[in-house]
Order: C-alpha cells, then structure tokens, then sequence
C-alpha cells in the first residue's frame, strides 16, 4: 500500500493520464507477451480473438466506468466489491483473489521484460539468470517510481506510452504496405477448444483496463473522465490489437513464430523495418513492459492502502517505510519477485486469465445490484455478464479437455484466497 498522508499536493490526474494508465497496463502484456502465444492457437483468426475479447472488454469496461464515476477510490474493483457484497468473507477473499492475480501478472511481464531484454543486449541468448536479472531489476524500478508520487506515474505513463504507441505504429504503417491476404485468411473456424483457450488468453491481454478505476479520486471530474477515459482506452487498444495481429500473421512464418512466440511483435519487425526496425520494436517492448509493470504496481500498491485504511490488512502493512512506500509494498514486491523466479509463468498466465475472468464476473454482479445509484442500463450489463460467464464456462472447459495443470493452480488461487479472508475475519484482523 502507500501512504498518501501529505500528498495533497499533487496535481489532480486528467483525461490522458488516466488513459495512458490503462493502455500501459493493456498493451505492455497483450502485444509483447501474449500475442505470440495467442497465434499459436488460432493463426489466420487471431484478429478475430483480440476483437471478441475486446468485445467482452468494452460490456466489462461499461460497469467499471458507471462504478468508478460514482464511488471513485483507490481502492478500485475492492471498494466496489465492499459496497455491492459487503464487508463479508466473501468481499474479501475476491478482494485478495484480485491482489493474487496483479501479482502474478506483474512476474509474468516481467518475465517479458527479460526476455527481450536479454535478445537485444546479450544477441539472442535465452539464458534464465540473466532473464530473471532483468526482470528482477525492472520490478525494482518501477517499485521506486511509484515510491515517489501520484503524479510521477501518471507522468511516466504518459512518456512511455506516447513512445511505445508510436513504435507500434509505425510497425502498423509499414506492415500494411505489404501485407499478404493469403496469410491471414481464414479458411476454417477454430476448434472450440483453441477459441475459447485464446479468448482467455486475449481477455487477460485486455485485463489491465481496471487498473484505471484505481486512479479514480485522484482525478479532478471522476464523473465526467472516467466513463471517457475507459472508452477511449479499450478502443484505442482493440484497434492496436487487431491491426498488430494482422501484421504479424502477415510477416512472421508459423516456423519462426513457434521458435520465437515470446518475441513475436520484434520478428514480425525485422522483415518490415530491417534491423533498425527491429532495434526500435524491441526497445518499444521493453518500454512497453515497464509501463505495465509501472501501472500495475501503481494498482496493487493503491489497493493495499485502501485496504488498511480499512483494517482489512495487519497493521504492519500499512507501517510508512519511505516516501509513499510502506512495509506492506516492500512486502508484497519480495513475493512478486519469488514468483518470477520460481514459478511457470505459461500455467500461471492461464490462472491470471481465469481469476481475473472470475474478479470481473462480480463486478458486472455488484453493478447490477447498485446499477439505479451509478444510473447504469440493466440490459447492457446483462448482456454483458452473460457473455463474461460463456467465456469463463468456455475456458475452463478448455483446460480440463486439454489436462492443463493450470486448472490445479486456480483452484489452489480460489481456495487460498477463501481461506486467508475466513482466518482474517475470525482473527479480527479487519
């Protein structure tokens, strides 16, 4: 968490700061470390992957907005669930299942960040210390960035978005020129199973839209940017998907994108850019990784103050260390590093997806039940909740069917997370 006591100076966040956080937070996993292994399943019909999950980003987005407008916090997705479940076990074990999934995503980007950091520094090598050196090291960064100010993120997010957003434009650009409509075809639908598996997998690409409701009472006119701020962030990320997907399917052989799915975005530049193009694309990954690193700490960190504020965390959590920083950040960073050095990122990105799935199902839940105080339309949230349980239904029925180990993992997330929350309300610890 952060200490925000004496912080009143900063300036309040606008339109594109708020913006900038979410698309950091989206585009830095979903191009550079999940659009290769989204190929993989669908190939030709990758695009239309990312634009159904957009689709389910855009009905989820909608009930974020209407609830950040109207409660902002920077607490987020947990002060909803406070106000739409109570102050309950159940509250609070999604809240901590929340917690568990920016944790884990933010190993799995740094992860990411290692790996092209390692291509473009060490010519290639694949070399797991010096990939878990870099990840490492980015986490420690950007650990201390959001150890200085509110506004210093959203300052941040703002460079390093306009840059990356650039880069991958103008890989777009070049990409158009010369794509290869045989290439991305579709000649047949996807298997059940690689749809919903992809799917999964592109809604996680998408899941960092939340990060911006965690900026909420920091901005100046939450009623009148936040609904903006979602949509403009969501489709201006849709748009890049796609386009992106289409580029790469366009450029990259299936031989080349098997061999090199953790760095798809870069081989998709060398034949478009040349090696200055391809220099430039893996420069904007690692930027592209560090925002999200950047912004999702900005979210776990902010959730966890507003979960010792109120007495949900012990209380050495919440025990100011430096600056914004508190024993609890120090804390819970040590953990996110642990992962990134111990455990398998491709099973854990499949339990990112599922719980985060399962942390926005309740959210379009607590919508529902508050939608006459946030004045949200109750048919477009119920369109909107079905589609969201279709797709958790249709993705854990991919696992089982394929005997993915992941399933263990998120079953031991779920029951993790139950039984912390009933130790915590039967110690009065909250």
């Amino acid at each position: 968490m952060m200490n925000t006591e004496g912080n009143n100076g900063n300036k309040p966040l606008g339109l594109w700061n708020v913006v900038s956080i979410g698309i950091g937070a989206m585009v830095g996993a979903g191009i550079f470390a999940l659009l290769g292994q989204a190929a993989l399943l669908m190939e030709a019909s990758t695009w239309v992957a990312f634009a159904f999950g957009g689709i389910v980003a855009m009905f989820s987005g909608y009930a974020y907005a209407r609830l950040g407008a109207s409660y902002p916090s920077n607490g987020g997705i947990i002060d909803f669930f406070r106000r739409g479940l109570g102050n309950g076990v159940f509250s609070l074990a999604l809240s901590l299942l929340y917690l568990l999934t920016l944790a884990v995503s933010i190993a799995m980007v740094a992860r990411a960040f290692g790996a092209y950091a390692v291509q473009f520094l060490h010519e290639g090598s694949q070399e797991e210390h010096l990939i878990l050196l870099y990840a490492l090291g980015i986490i420690a960064v950007m650990t201390l960035f959001n150890s200085l100010s509110n506004h210093a993120v959203g300052r941040l997010e703002v460079i390093l978005v306009g840059i990356k957003m650039m880069i991958l434009l103008l890989l777009i650009i070049a990409g158009v020129w010369s794509l290869q409509p045989a290439h991305i075809s579709v000649s047949a639908p996807p298997s059940s199973g690689a749809f919903f598996s992809c799917i999964g997998i592109t809604f996680l690409a998408y899941a960092g839209f939340g990060m911006m409701a965690n900026a909420a009472d920091k901005v100046k006119d939450p009623a009148v940017i936040m609904p903006r701020a979602f949509l403009v962030a969501i489709g201006v990320t849709t748009l890049l998907y796609i386009s992106l997907a289409l580029v790469l399917l366009s450029d990259v052989s299936a031989l080349e994108l098997e061999k090199y799915a953790d760095t798809a975005v870069a081989q998709a530049a060398s034949p478009l850019l040349g090696h200055v193009g391809y220099v430039i694309v893996v420069i904007g990954a690692l930027l592209a990784t560090a925002s999200a690193i950047n912004a999702n700490l900005f979210a776990v960190f902010n959730i966890m103050d507003n979960m010792g504020s109120e007495r949900e965390l012990p209380k050495l959590m919440n025990k100011s260390l430096w600056r914004q920083s508190t024993w609890g950040n120090i804390i819970v960073v040590v953990l996110i590093m642990l992962m990134t050095a111990a455990l398998n990122l491709g099973s854990l990105a499949s339990v990112a997806s599922a719980t985060f799935l399962i942390c926005y199902l309740a959210v379009f839940v607590v919508a529902i039940r508050l939608r006459h105080d946030i004045h949200a339309s109750l048919p477009i949230l119920i369109v909107g909740t079905l589609v969201m349980l279709l797709v958790i239904v249709g993705f854990i029925y991919s696992l089982w069917s394929q005997g993915s180990r992941a399933l263990v993992w998120i079953i031991g997330a779920l029951l993790l997370s139950l039984i912390v929350a009933m130790v915590m309300k039967r110690n009065k610890a909250v």
